[in-house]
Parts: structure tokens; C-alpha cells; sequence
């Protein structure tokens, strides 16, 4: 490549140099010395670049190969995949079905061992009942028979201590007589007690309602701005009480303002 670029170098010295023909943009070159460089370029050329003109020349079929080459794989790989997803569906199907009858048959196995397991468990419920039941009635017997012997013992006893015991039946009487006694006595005393409280409460809500009315007039003076003496059941006195009419004392003292 070296000398191809010199001898390149070297033409356009000649082109430059050359003569030049009058009245033109044209020139007298050696024909012989441009000849001998421009074989010195062909020679020079490397074989990749002849290559490569020859790859040039045969652009149009290596494409046109490349297309047909393209195409073809490109058919072969649809007809590759169309076969794969064929063979993928036929399988999944058959996995499918395949797993479809297991399931049916699980399924069919559960509800065997479901009903084998219910059909145990129901006779060994109804054995245990039973058992149970007749474990029960024995016992409620039993219990009925003790109870009977208890009751039987008991009232055995209870008719010896009572013949054996004539003191405890008088002392039971004279307990009982005793008792009535001091209810009637406690009725009598809550009897006398309610009256004395009742006729205490109605004394005391008579002085109430006395003393109500005798405050109220005296507030009515005192808001007419007058000395209450009134002529009837109380009076005022002056000195910021009053009396009650009987002679008493009254409850309530009026403030001077």
C-alpha cells in the first residue's frame, strides 16, 4: 500500500509539472511514465481489494442468495415452530387428560375412604352409645338402689330416735309455742311503733305547714315594706323572729336588709 500511495505521489508531480497546452486547462503528460506508475498501482494493489471488486460485481446475486437463504430459513423455522406448538398442544392435551383421570380417580378413592371412614365411625358411635347407654343404666340402678337403702336406713332411724326421744318432740313443741309467741309479741310491738311514728310524722307535717304559712305572710310584709303582726296564728315581734300562735317559738328568723 506504501507504494501505491507513492506512486500516486508521484503522478500527480507529473500532472503538475507537465506542460501545458495555450489557450486550454489541458497538458502534455508523458505517456510512459504515466503508464509505468499506473502498473505500478495495479501491482501494488493487494488481492483484497480485487476480491473485493469481485464481491462488488456479484453484489446482486449474493443478495438475491442471501434472500432465497433468508426465506427458506425463515419457511423452515415456521414450519419447525407450527410443528413445536403441534406437539406442544397434543402433549398438553394429553397431560391434560391424563391428569384429568387421575383426578377422577383420586377423587373416586376419596369418596371410598370418605364412605368406609363415615361407615366405621358411624358403628363405632352406635357401639360406644350402647355401651354407654347400658353403663349408664346400671348405674342409674345402682344409684336408685342406694338411694332406696338410704332412705329405708333413714326413716329406720328416724322412727328409733323419735320413739327413743320423747323429750326432743316436747322441747320441738314448746320451741314452736315459744316462737309464736315472739312473733305475735314483734307484731304487736311493729304494730304500736307505725302508729307512734305516724302520729309523730303528722304532728311534725302540721308544725311544717304551720311554719310554711307563717313564713310566707311574713315575706309578703316584709316585701310591702310593713312590721307583720297579724291577729291570727303568729306574729311577728320586731326583732327578726316570730312566735307561733300557741306561745311557741317558730323555726325560722327573719335578717333585717
Amino acid at each position: 500500500m506504501y507504494r501505491v500511495f507513492e506512486a500516486l505521489d508521484e503522478l500527480v508531480t507529473i500532472v503538475e509539472e507537465a506542460r501545458g497546452v495555450p489557450m486550454t486547462s489541458s497538458c502534455v503528460v508523458p505517456r510512459g511514465d504515466a503508464l509505468e506508475l499506473l502498473d505500478d498501482i495495479r501491482e501494488a494493489l493487494p488481492t483484497e481489494v480485487d476480491d473485493a471488486q469481485d464481491v462488488l460485481d456479484k453484489r446482486d446475486e449474493v443478495l438475491q442468495n442471501a434472500r432465497t437463504e433468508a426465506d427458506s430459513t425463515i419457511s423452515n423455522a415456521n414450519e419447525q415452530a407450527e410443528r413445536t406448538v403441534s406437539e406442544a398442544s397434543t402433549e398438553a392435551e394429553r397431560l391434560v387428560s391424563e391428569a384429568r383421570a387421575r383426578a377422577e380417580q383420586l377423587v373416586a378413592d376419596a369418596q371410598a375412604e370418605a364412605e368406609r371412614t363415615v361407615s366405621a365411625g358411624q358403628a363405632e358411635y352406635h357401639d360406644l352409645t350402647e355401651r354407654a347407654r347400658t353403663e349408664s343404666e346400671r348405674m342409674v340402678q345402682a344409684g336408685r338402689d342406694a338411694y332406696d337403702r338410704s332412705v329405708e336406713e333413714g326413716r329406720a332411724e328416724q322412727a328409733r330416735l323419735v320413739a327413743q326421744t320423747e323429750v326432743v318432740q316436747a322441747a320441738h313443741g314448746e320451741a314452736s309455742r315459744i316462737v309464736d309467741e315472739a312473733h305475735a309479741e314483734a307484731d304487736k310491738q311493729r304494730s304500736d311503733c307505725d302508729a307512734y311514728v305516724d302520729g309523730k310524722l303528722a304532728e311534725f307535717s302540721e308544725l311544717l305547714s304551720t311554719t310554711l304559712r307563717t313564713v310566707d305572710s311574713g315575706r309578703n310584709h316584709l316585701r310591702s315594706g310593713g312590721a307583720y303582726n297579724g291577729s291570727g296564728a303568729s306574729g311577728y315581734n320586731g326583732s327578726g323572729s316570730y312566735t307561733s300562735g300557741a306561745g311557741g317559738r317558730g323555726f325560722y328568723d327573719f335578717q333585717s336588709h
